[in-house]
């Protein structure tokens, strides 16, 4: 059989990727993309390495085989309802891929067939990393490392489809990229009462308050300015009528950050202002803090070494030297392992008009060419 050429191969992602988005799975549940991956990565006959589903490994081994490269899609899909009239929306009710995961699983498996067909030309290993759970936590790529998947890999690279650049433009930040995506919740337990005699209650909205006060002087006065962090409260539970002080108010929220001390920081002065201010008020406080992500920090020298491959396969005006975005990534816990890089290919434009994560998101699938030579590229010149 002749090796595809890159048109054909954008052509079978564009299928894959169809289809993967008409069947979108949840979070560890991606038991029939799964085997959909490991049909078409076995008929190409690239090694099914022995990690636990719904994750697939595949492995090819290069001319050389000195070093081993590692490449990374996520495959699982959102919990969220499908809006507008794609030929391909999900059939799936509830459950639909908006954040182009799908993509990145089509982009993948194009390029392993690409390799599996040109492999006298591949020098080095190359591990194909199809990745469940990049959407919650536990993810999905700290449980991968659990189980090795990093242990014998040189550096590791993955690419997100990305609707917050210009469609033609493919870059990343040098550093820091994506921040991390802890959440918290706060709860006050004070003591209840008519609101028409506060005085003989603990008010604990009143004190939720000082609380939020509190947390705000983390980010503006405790710590350094110019490691840039969020902390944000979106969400307070409380109360039942309007002339009733509550028992409790719960307080949820999120953390950001790029610097993992700054992050360890802010956790503990949340600890201190929590449990002091309400015990100022005679109230009690617990914080609950809820690790997610780690912030997506790129190694210096590969993405110095990507930001050539781009310049060099692209030209000159394609590459685009991004500012670090507040959003998380579980590709983070891989660049916490080994050095790598991740990238966004600017997908911005009318047919991807909408953000990741809302109900009319869609791919431009004219970026699945640009993102395949992407992928090859950096193998093929990797040192």
């Amino acid at each position: 059989m002749q090796p595809k050429t890159l048109e054909q191969l954008s052509d079978q992602a564009i299928k894959d990727r169809r289809h993967l988005h008409q069947h979108p799975e949840l979070s560890w549940k991606e038991f029939e993309t799964s085997n959909y991956i490991r049909t078409r990565l076995e008929k190409l006959g690239i090694d099914i390495l022995n990690y636990e589903r719904p994750s697939v490994i595949g492995y090819l081994k290069g001319t050389k085989g000195a070093k081993t490269i590692a490449l990374r899609a996520d495959i699982d899909a959102l919990p969220l309802t499908e809006e507008g009239d794609k030929e391909y929306i999900s059939k799936n009710p509830g459950v639909t891929h908006a954040c182009g995961h799908d993509g990145h699983t089509a982009v993948l498996l194009a390029v392993a067939e690409w390799m599996a067909a040109h492999s006298e030309e591949i020098e080095h290993n190359v591990k194909f990393i199809f990745q469940t759970a990049e959407e919650i936590t536990p993810s999905g790529a700290a449980y991968l490392i659990s189980q090795g998947v990093l242990e014998d890999v040189d550096a590791v690279f993955g690419v997100h489809l990305w609707q917050g650049v210009e469609k033609g433009k493919i870059g990343l930040a040098h550093g820091p990229m994506m921040a991390s995506t802890d959440d918290f919740e706060i709860t006050i337990e004070g003591a209840g009462g008519h609101g028409s005699m506060p005085h003989d209650t603990v008010d604990p909205i009143y004190i939720s308050s000082h609380i939020i006060q509190g947390l705000q002087s983390i980010v503006s006065r405790k710590t350094d300015p110019i490691h840039t962090k969020v902390i944000t409260v979106g969400k307070i539970e409380s109360g039942s009528n309007y002339n009733i002080i509550p028992n409790t108010a719960t307080l949820h929220g999120t953390v950001r950050g790029f610097n993992l001390e700054t992050i360890q920081l802010m956790r503990a002065k949340m600890e201190q202002i929590t449990e002091g201010i309400c015990s100022t008020f005679d109230a009690k406080g617990t914080l609950k803090y809820i690790e997610g992500t780690p912030p997506l920090i790129n190694d210096l020298e590969q993405s110095r070494f990507v930001e050539k491959v781009i310049r060099d396969s692209f030209g000159n005006d394609v590459f685009e030297a991004l500012d670090p975005v507040m959003g998380g990534e579980d590709f983070s816990h891989y660049l916490l392992e080994k050095p790598g890089a991740f990238i966004f290919v600017g997908m911005g434009g009318e047919k991807s008009a909408y953000p990741h994560h809302h109900a009319r998101f869609d791919i431009d699938e004219d970026v699945f060419p640009s993102t395949i030579e992407l992928f090859i590229n950096i193998v093929k010149n990797f040192n």
